[in-house]
């Protein structure tokens, strides 16, 4: 019976209780066996054998009295048969309790007789008959280890290599290419240094003992030897990632002392799960009992379970620190905000879980495989190492786009250099390739690494099944192809966008604007964008229903309704959204142009499939359906020209004005600010209106769009500076007030005073208000 590992949990559990009820229920061990009484009747030898035969029973034990007292390998006899298919889940888990409990029960009672059978094993494999022979092997193996570790030390690492690796270091490398190189380099040469000490530790044990004849000495030496190399070998890979006493070469944020004590945790970690692992193959290949090998193996698990758990409790603040990047938790992402805080949870509650499962399988003797616990490290230190590889293969793939891109924003030839800069190192959103390939080795690092662990967790699995864990793999793979193809497209899309837009320049705060409009290209690509990521995002939602086995054939159907329901209800929505698909086709205003909409006038800011905003230069934010427009005037194409009145007095010399604004238009041409916006220079456009008080002289330049402003402040700033100088006098406005033929104006009442004033006051107003109509200025 295929048992999984909710099963073995469940069981592991319900054993414990179980054992844990034995004493109230009056039944100890020895009840759970069958007694003489009960054992099989007295049975011809050929008949037991031949039973035997038929239900699959590879040994039988028989007293001297002929009775059967135990039976191993009748599966039939220890577990209820059940059709796999049949029955409720609690009954599968009650049938792996039963076969645990019996099965843990054996190993207990067989544990005095099983010791006895393997301390005898070892005896006789040992060349002087006692096992203090392993013990010796191994308290030399590790002396001639200090002695060659001491060379390695003193001799090859200070005198041979220490001024090889030294030149190597650089003062402040900067990311994986400049750090990985070296980081690499050290570890290499540190496994040269390993296989040093071990050549020196072999050298002296050959020179002072001789070689090694006996065959179980000689396998004990290997797994010593082999012990010694995994130990040494995973701590230089830890000391490769945390780099504990080069800072500068940490691409971890930890601290100096949270590095050393982190790396003197792992180290230990490693050396206990090595010793275990290694112990146990030793007891199992020389002592031939499983029984003792199932107990020693389970304890030192334990062992080494309990020591994972302290590396967490120990390391939790660094680690979690190391998780937030140095940051605080609220300036964190969400991702990285609550991977911080379950972390610690997660690896405590899956050592307990590595270590019953593998304590369930070991009791019923099923195949173990690779331990849990093992394999978790394994996988993680693999995760790593792998992924600074790929981010340095990243940055030196990307490393000549990123120097011309930084030399672009900084000698300001890159289009929006700050923003650019800024939303690459902050936030996260990410702008370029090279950050979606660092983003992308991360995912892939995470996904081959629960491939790895689930192959094996579960060495059965072909990973195209239709288990729940195959089918959560493939949903994995599905999101992770998404999440590229998404941002693959977004950051093309923004690229060009930019590129598109140019430098833009922020215009002044209250002025029109409408200078810096965006392409036609820049225009329509925020629409397709939207779109296009739309479609993916829904293409990729439903390939993940119908791998989850939902059918999704009703989703169209219902899509289908709705979307003639709409159609039939929503009339002017499809008139806003053809009428702007034909404004954006047709150009007629862009993003950033300055547009006058039947009266709503304003900067484009936002383009939506059905509306517009417009920005006014006040402040108001104008929201415009496309089909709402009927005239549309755009103030941002091509040129612009301005004309400025003028109220100077009658007794004015129009030609000397003439002259004097043609001298200036000459003059400003040169102006270091405002020169080079002229497409036409100021000029006198004479005498346009003659009114009651006052003189109207015209002038007018042509500029370059969204620039007029600007040029009209300074303008009028050197007109007022030049009256001054040339004694010109501006004209203030005048109302003249008739009396009543010989009315005195000492005979006015005050009410015939506040009419008359407010009769003025009217007269100024409208005369402002039709100057503002006649030459476009709505301030």
């Amino acid at each position: 019976m295929k048992r999984h590992w909710v099963s073995g949990l469940w069981a592991l559990i319900l054993t414990c209780v179980l054992l844990a009820a034995g004493p109230l229920a009056a039944q100890g061990l020895t009840s759970l066996l069958p007694t003489p009484t009960q054992s099989t009747p007295e049975t011809d030898v050929s008949d037991l054998m031949r039973s035997a035969a038929e239900n699959g029973v590879s040994v039988i034990v028989i007293d001297s009295d002929g009775r059967v007292l135990t039976q191993v390998g009748d599966t039939s006899a220890s577990t209820p048969s059940a059709d796999p298919g049949s029955g409720s889940t609690l009954m599968a888990i009650q049938d792996d309790a039963v076969a645990f409990r019996s099965a843990l029960v054996d190993r207990f009672l067989n544990l005095p007789v099983a010791f006895n059978e393997v301390l005898y094993i070892l005896r006789a494999t040992s060349p002087d008959g006692t096992i203090f022979a392993f013990v010796e092997v191994l308290i030399y193996s590790l002396l001639l280890f200090a002695a060659g570790m001491v060379f390695e030390a003193q001799v090859f690492g200070k005198r041979m290599v220490k001024n090889f690796v030294v030149a190597r270091i650089r003062e402040t490398p900067e990311g994986y290419g400049q750090k990985m190189p070296f980081l690499v380099f050290r570890f290499v040469m540190g496994v040269v240094g390993i296989v040093v000490s071990m050549a020196v530790a072999y050298v002296l044990g050959f020179i002072l003992f001789g070689p090694l004849e006996d065959p179980a000495l000689q396998f004990t030496a290997s797994l010593i030897n082999a012990g010694y190399f995994m130990v040494r070998a995973t701590s230089s890979v830890w000391r490769m990632i945390l780099s504990p006493y080069l800072s500068q070469y940490r691409i971890p944020m930890f601290s100096d002392q949270d590095a050393r004590r982190l790396h003197l945790w792992l180290s230990g970690v490693a050396a206990m799960g090595f010793f275990a692992i290694l112990f146990g193959v030793w007891i199992e290949e020389l002592g031939l009992n499983h029984e003792v090998y199932v107990f020693l193996f389970s304890l030192l698990s334990f062992g080494v379970m309990t020591i994972n758990i302290a590396l967490v409790w120990a390391n939790n603040a660094a680690i979690t620190n190391a998780i937030l990047n140095g940051k605080r938790a609220r300036d964190a992402t969400w991702i990285l905000r609550t991977l911080s805080r379950i972390w610690a949870p997660i690896a405590v509650a899956y050592f307990l879980f590595a270590w019953g499962e593998q304590s369930y399988h070991l009791v019923l003797g099923d195949p173990l495989g690779v331990p849990l616990l093992a394999a978790a490290w394994a996988i993680l230190t693999v995760i790593i190492v792998v992924y600074g590889v790929i981010n340095f293969f990243i940055e030196r793939s990307f490393e000549r786009a990123r120097y011309l891109r930084e030399r672009n924003e900084l000698s300001g030839m890159a289009p929006n250099a700050t923003a650019r800069s800024a939303d690459m190192t902050t936030g996260p959103r990410i702008m370029t390739f090279e950050g979606l390939a660092q983003r992308i080795a991360g995912i892939l690092a995470f996904v081959a690494g629960t491939y790895a662990f689930v192959a094996i967790w579960r060495p059965d699995t072909n990973m195209m099944g239709e288990t729940w864990t195959d089918r959560a793999l493939d949903v994995i793979v599905i999101l992770f192809i998404g999440y590229i193809a998404y941002n693959a497209f977004r950051i093309w899309i923004d690229n060009k966008i930019l590129e598109e837009q140019g430098d833009v320049v922020e215009a002044e705060l209250g002025d029109e604007g409408g200078g810096s409009s965006a392409s036609r290209l820049a225009t329509l690509l925020p629409l397709f964008r939207n779109f296009v990521l739309l479609v993916i995002i829904l293409t990729i939602l439903l390939i993940v229903l119908m791998e989850l086995g939902i059918n999704v054939g009703p989703l169209f159907a219902g899509a289908g309704i709705v979307g003639v329901a709409v159609g039939f209800g929503s009339q002017s929505l499809v008139r806003d959204i053809f009428s702007g698909a034909f404004f954006l086709f047709d150009d007629a205003f862009r993003k950033g142009e300055y547009i006058d909409v039947g009266g709503v006038k304003g900067t484009v800011e936002n383009i939506s499939v059905r509306s517009f905003q417009l920005r006014h230069h006040l402040g108001a934010l104008h929201t415009i359906p496309f089909g709402e427009i009927q005239v549309l005037t755009n103030y941002s194409r091509d040129w612009v020209i301005m004309k400025l009145p003028l109220r100077v007095t009658y007794d004015t010399d129009v030609e000397k004005v003439r002259k004097l604004i043609k001298n200036l238009g000459v003059a400003l041409l040169d102006d270091p600010v405002i020169g080079d916006n002229f497409i036409q220079p100021l000029k006198s456009q004479g005498v346009i209106e003659m009114q009651d008080s006052a003189m109207i002289i015209r002038v007018k330049f042509m500029t370059k769009p969204g620039d007029q402003w600007l040029v009209r402040k300074k303008v009028y700033e050197e007109i007022r500076a030049l009256f001054e100088r040339e004694g010109i006098k501006f004209a203030h406005r005048e109302v003249t007030v008739r009396l009543a033929d010989g009315q005195k104006p000492d005979e006015l009442t005050d009410e015939d005073r506040k009419a008359i004033t407010a009769a003025a006051q009217a007269s100024i107003e409208e005369e402002l208000l039709e100057d503002a109509a006649d030459f476009g200025d709505d301030r």
